[in-house]
């Protein structure tokens, strides 16, 4: 009985992590194979230990998330040729893997001093020119910005949790989303990590749906995927956080009968409009019921 108890306790802790996603998978065509990982929330001493040792402090929203379920895995298939093919992943690192971002862009036997590294990488840029507010500064690979990374993307870019205008021997606080394409180009996606995961929620963790917030956009490949699992939503809004799934609209919840008050009948009056009143002919006069 108890483990009963349990199933259906965990189940609907699944499905409120989720946002029922699960159930949407299934119920489309040639989906299969719909899995997700059930793990258990973080410790609070793990987090602060992450916070000392990074010298940042987690944004309130990603620590809430954190010590709910430590990571988040879910992945979805497709049936082509009577074979499982894995289509989509939705993933967020565990405390533990939320490791400042390592790229490595020489060999590693190479031993030259002059090597190119990832702070050749950063160079000024005229906001007017990229498109970008000017308040939008783009993330930089050297101390002024501290990188760790939330998704590897299957190896299509870096989904980043990113803390900028950082000073050495100082705990960052502010944080932001931002995903690092394969050219190593930087992309603001949210300020809240609420926003992101709807974001992965509402995109069915297809193959590159980051690139929907690019300017370039994902593949054709992908565009072929997303035309046949079309997201929940997408708008250039979600970037921003500004638009959010499951609205509630109580009018079309709760679709209940409302008793109609009683009014008191009104005198009719005549229509500017030339037509007959209530109660007259065409004629003028009053069309009253025979006695």
């Amino acid at each position: 009985m108890e483990d009963k108890k349990e199933a259906f306790v965990s189940k609907g802790v699944t499905e409120w992590l989720t946002l029922g996603i699960i159930k949407i998978l299934e119920k489309m065509p040639w989906v299969m194979d719909v899995r997700f990982a059930e793990r258990d929330p973080a410790e609070k001493e793990t987090l602060l230990s992450w916070e000392q040792t990074n010298s940042c402090i987690l944004p309130e929203d990603l620590r809430n998330f954190y010590l709910t379920i430590d990571g988040f895995t879910l992945t979805w298939s497709v049936k082509m040729d009577d074979k499982c093919v894995p289509l989509g992943c939705m993933l967020i690192n565990s405390v533990n893997g939320l490791c400042p971002l390592t790229l490595q862009t020489t060999p590693v036997s190479s031993l030259d001093p002059d090597a190119p590294s990832l702070a050749d990488l950063d160079w000024e840029e005229d906001s007017s020119e990229n498109g970008l507010e000017p308040k939008l500064s783009m993330p930089h690979f050297d101390a002024r910005s501290r990188i760790y990374e939330l998704d590897s993307c299957s190896g299509n870019g870096r989904v980043c949790l990113v803390y900028k205008n950082c000073t050495p021997g100082v705990v960052a606080q502010q944080s932001e989303i931002w995903f690092l394409d394969r050219s190593l180009y930087w992309h603001f996606l949210t300020e809240k990590f609420t926003a992101y995961y709807r974001m992965m929620i509402t995109n069915l963790g297809l193959p590159e749906w980051q690139y929907n917030y690019t300017p370039y956009g994902p593949s054709p490949q992908t565009k072929q995927w997303a035309a046949l699992y079309k997201p929940l939503i997408f708008s250039e809004k979600d970037s921003a956080g500004d638009v959010f799934l499951n609205t509630f609209d109580p009018t079309k919840v709760f679709k209940c009968k409302t008793k109609v008050s009683p009014t008191k009948k009104k005198q009719a009056t005549p229509c500017s409009s030339g037509a007959p009143a209530k109660g007259q002919s065409n004629t003028g006069r009053p069309s009253g019921a025979k006695r």
